[in-house]
């Protein structure tokens, strides 16, 4: 299973069953984990990561 087809299919979820609140919460996870992602090996990692 390929990742497009779980984005469509999380996407066609969220259509048909009107659940649109659930996007701000995936919104914000994806934005979470690549900031997570992109600061791993960096000096601003333990500032980051006393925020949370």
């Amino acid at each position: 299973m390929s990742k497009l087809s779980v984005l469509s299919e999380l996407w066609d979820f969220m259509k048909v069953r009107k659940k649109w609140w659930l996007l701000p919460i995936i919104f914000f996870l994806v934005i979470l984990g690549g900031l997570i992602i992109l600061t791993q090996g960096s000096a601003l990692a333990p500032f980051i990561y006393a925020i949370f």
